[in-house]
């Protein structure tokens, strides 16, 4: 284990410690927050560090006893047997992980093939994150949402975010990080008369929410144009022109808001997700630039490009990209979803402890 690397985190931590004691921090609640993530981030590593330091100096104590007394023999033993485990476990710790652990997340879920069954599906996505969100004790925010005739979705963002500072950092872009890409659907869909199974797909996009301190907006760089909202079918759901669509010129990026009655709000929720696209788009350029074999999320919503399969008439769900499969659909789309995240989780830290810092996300 890196020693140097070591003693640089545990300094930050007594740092920042030091900044969350004092009272002046708080004034500003952005940089507390902010502060309090990464120190909640550190808090297991100085833990690990502190029991691993405390148990090996016991070891020295336990043998100069042993020396002169054989009946503390025992205990060095005991000692020097849980040392491999403590060590093991900082190491973990000391393994670079992922920065945006501790943020929040923007869910975006975009009907594909499939017309109005897929939309009908996205709909079911979107209670699935809803649901497990709400047993996370995360709370919910619908940004923008564009519903289908048949009470579907053709094209959804969610906010989730945790209440307060994240335990050991883990908030839940570490949950939901591996959500993103073309989730499939087989099923009999309602607008099926003859009992025929139907393959549609909905695409997901996940993206950790940024803060104003993450990315640099220009204002200058924008084009915002205020539209007439419109709901289902086509009929207007304000008579006023409240819907904000912003475009970011330099990269192309277009963000429409209509969900709320008013445009500033609309605005505000617009800017929210834009700043969440632009920090995904730079992670990737500087990811792409760091391991030419890194891929990213799917953003086509092409069946052929699944990463989980979602099967009805076998009550099954299975997770294409690290061989899982469970039959407990119906708890899954309930919000039950530890079981595969769990699965996606181990695989990651196993990828990582090897050295590839991406395999359970490919």
């Amino acid at each position: 284990m890196s020693s140097e690397r070591l003693a640089g985190l545990l300094d930050e931590y007594a740092e920042l410690e030091k900044r969350l004691a004092d009272p002046a921090i708080h004034a500003d609640q952005g940089t507390a927050r902010r502060v309090g993530r990464r120190y909640a981030e550190l808090v297991p590593l100085h833990k690990a560090a502190a029991e691993l330091e405390q148990a090996r100096a016991d070891l020295v104590a336990a043998r100069e006893l042993a020396a002169e007394d054989p009946s503390f023999a025992a205990e060095a033993e005991a000692i020097a047997t849980s040392l491999p485990g403590l060590e093991e476990r900082l190491a973990e710790l000391l393994i670079p992980r992922d920065p945006h652990d501790a943020k929040d997340v923007i869910v975006e879920i975009k009907a594909g093939e499939g017309g109005e069954e897929s939309a009908l599906f996205a709909g079911d996505l979107l209670r699935m994150y809803t649901r497990y969100a709400e047993r996370r004790g995360w709370l919910t925010e619908v940004l923008d949402a564009q519903e289908s005739d048949l009470g579907g979705v053709k094209d959804v963002s969610l906010a989730i975010k945790t209440k307060g500072v994240p335990e050991g950092g883990n908030g839940v872009w570490s949950r939901l990080k591996w959500e993103g890409g073309v989730h499939r659907v087989q099923r009999v869909p309602v607008t099926e008369s003859q009992g025929r199974i139907h393959t549609s797909a909905a695409g997901v996009l996940v993206l950790p929410e940024a803060e104003e301190v993450d990315v640099t907006i220009d204002p200058n760089e924008l084009r915002i144009d205020v539209f007439r909202s419109s709901g289902p079918g086509g009929q207007s759901v304000n008579t006023t022109d409240s819907a904000v669509r912003i475009t970011h010129l330099p990269t192309g990026i277009v963000v429409s808001c209509q969900n709320e009655k008013s445009q500033l709000q609309n605005r505000e929720q617009a800017m929210r997700i834009l700043r969440a696209r632009l920090l995904a788009a730079a992670q990737e350029q500087a990811d792409a630039a760091a391991s030419d074999a890194r891929k990213a999320q799917v953003r086509t919503v092409d069946r052929s490009e699944r990463i989980r399969t979602y099967n009805f008439p076998q009550n099954r769900i299975t997770d294409h990209r690290i061989g899982y499969t469970a039959y407990n659909l119906d708890l899954a789309l309930a919000g039950d979803l530890d079981g595969v995240l769990d699965a996606l989780g181990e695989a990651d830290r196993a990828a990582r402890l090897a050295g590839d810092t991406e395999l359970a996300r490919r």
